[in-house]
């Protein structure tokens, strides 16, 4: 059972992720899980979407190099070796793994090139920055 992700090529700019996020909210499109990351000048970012053939067309729309493909979402429990089990089925099964991220998560990790003033930038904000010491705990659902 597929799940259709949604891959976004952006410059490394500031505000060009923003950007893609502002055209999926102004068109009522949710995200469920994501990944961005940097190849030098130019980045991607991947998306799991409620609504996946929508936040195509309005990325196409836009002028955005996006494509869509198809990939497994997994839940697993919260328990030390569960994804290793998981990669390990993948792996005796001849299958590499390309990539992989975690969804539907309020919690999101964001590697900055300055996180002592990104984080004074949110020291404000309505949001919650999480410490070492709670991400140690087990989530409870």
């Amino acid at each position: 059972m597929a799940v259709s992700q949604i891959s976004v090529f952006l410059e490394n700019q500031p505000g060009h992720l923003k950007n893609i996020l502002d055209a999926f909210e102004v068109t009522g499109i949710n995200v469920r899980g994501y990944s961005a990351s940097d190849t030098g000048d130019y980045g991607i970012a991947r998306f799991i979407l409620d609504k996946p053939d929508i936040a195509l067309d309005v990325l196409l729309t836009r002028g955005c190099a996006a494509t869509q493909a198809q990939v497994l979402c997994i839940r697993l429990p919260d328990k030390p070796g569960e994804l290793a089990r998981v990669m390990g089925v993948i792996a005796e099964a001849g299958i590499n793994v390309l990539y992989s991220y975690s969804l539907i998560s309020t919690i999101i990790a964001i590697h900055v090139d300055d996180t002592a003033s990104a984080e004074a930038a949110l020291q404000h904000q309505p949001v919650e920055l999480v410490s070492q010491d709670e991400i140690s705990k087990p989530y409870e659902m």
